[in-house]
């Protein structure tokens, strides 16, 4: 048996039967998520400030930059919103994408929190963004048709080749490139959640992995060839679950 079918047939295992449970499962991940979720976007926070937020809802001794305990605060909080619709096993459409993405990006400011050039958290784009690396892009007057498309591709899948349509989804969501900013962290939540309500183990995108990744999306930028994502993916869900 393969070290991910491994990690797959241990997750499965287990039964799920209240948020409660999931939490214990994902006791060490979902700091381990957000840490080099924070190092892929260039962000640098100690992983033990990380894993104390996480476990224990405050931090002691920081004294970093305060935003990233705003970020912090972010990520907790769209993990808190999310345990439910994984344990409703909801299905990702684009609604509950906006949300996650208002989620991550808004803080804890009370006040509309502005991205960049009045682009709002939890709107799509209004102008052309496009992406760092291969300057793509759905255009702003065709985002949200092109974001809606892609939520009725992947919802309701229930195929054997989940990795497959996974990295599918996570490179084609990110080739469109629906938001000002957040697109990278949002869409790497988005990949987890799309496993979890499948009873699949999540998994991190380790930051040291960084430019194989990135080479993985380009390759369908490129090519439209998910392939190298999905090998990525395999090998990435492996490494996290390693004993």
């Amino acid at each position: 048996m393969s070290a991910y079918s491994a990690a797959v047939a241990k997750w499965q295992s287990h039964q799920l039967r209240s948020p409660a449970d999931l939490d214990r499962l994902l006791f060490d991940f979902t700091p381990r998520f957000t840490y080099h979720s924070a190092l892929l976007e260039g962000r640098e926070i100690a992983y033990s400030t990380v894993e104390e937020f996480f476990h224990t809802g405050a931090v002691s001794h920081f004294s970093g930059d305060p935003k990233e305990l705003v970020q912090l605060y972010s990520h907790k909080r769209c993990y808190d919103y999310l345990r439910e619709h994984v344990m409703a096993r909801d299905d990702l459409d684009t609604l509950l994408v906006l949300e996650i993405h208002r989620l991550l990006t808004s803080g804890t400011y009370s006040e509309p929190f502005f991205l960049a050039n009045g682009e709002r958290p939890g709107e799509l784009k209004k102008q052309n963004f496009v992406t760092a690396v291969n300057a793509v892009g759905a255009s702003a007057r065709d985002v949200g048709a092109e974001l809606d498309r892609l939520m009725e591709e992947i919802s309701g899948y229930c195929g054997a080749e989940l990795l497959e349509a996974a990295a599918y989804f996570h490179s084609r969501f990110e080739n469109i490139h629906p938001f000002a900013a957040g697109n990278g962290t949002v869409g790497r939540v988005l990949v987890n959640y799309f496993l979890l309500i499948r009873d699949h183990p999540p998994l991190i995108f380790f930051s040291e992995d960084k430019e194989r990744y990135l080479q993985c999306l380009s390759a369908y930028d490129h090519q439209r060839n998910p392939g190298p994502l999905a090998d990525f993916l395999e090998e990435e869900l492996a490494k996290t679950w390693a004993e």
